[in-house]
């Protein structure tokens, strides 16, 4: 992603879901409204350095990678599969196993020969 007001979006929409909040829980944590939360997610509004910072302290992760400019080599889709799991663990032991099967059916799927639709 090369627009760093759009990534900064992403990631912002990302770590607040990682955190396990909502953005009406963020708005008041942070005293701002919460269709102010909301239009930054969405990359129409700027952000303020302080406004980074205290979103990054408020959902413990850096301002770098916030930013964009972590060195640690998380990129979104690690991110992503972090939260999946997160979520994961809040479903109850049969709806597990349906998530599970249907992870095998979509490996299965992606491993189909050249040339072959499914």
């Amino acid at each position: 992603m090369s627009d760093p007001q759009a990534m900064l979006a992403q990631r912002l929409r990302l770590a607040r879901e990682q955190a396990g909040l909502s953005q009406g829980q963020v708005a008041k944590l942070m005293k701002i409204h919460r269709p102010t939360v909301s239009e930054i997610e969405a990359g129409r509004r700027r952000v303020q350095l302080d406004e980074v910072a205290a979103f990054a302290k408020l959902y413990r992760v850096s301002v770098p990678w916030l930013m964009g400019e972590d060195g640690e080599g998380e990129d979104i889709k690690e991110a992503k599969v972090r939260l999946a799991a997160r979520e994961l663990t809040k479903l109850k032991s049969s709806d597990l196993d349906r998530v599970m099967n249907l992870l095998a059916s979509l490996r299965q799927d992606g491993e189909a020969p050249k040339g072959k639709k499914g």
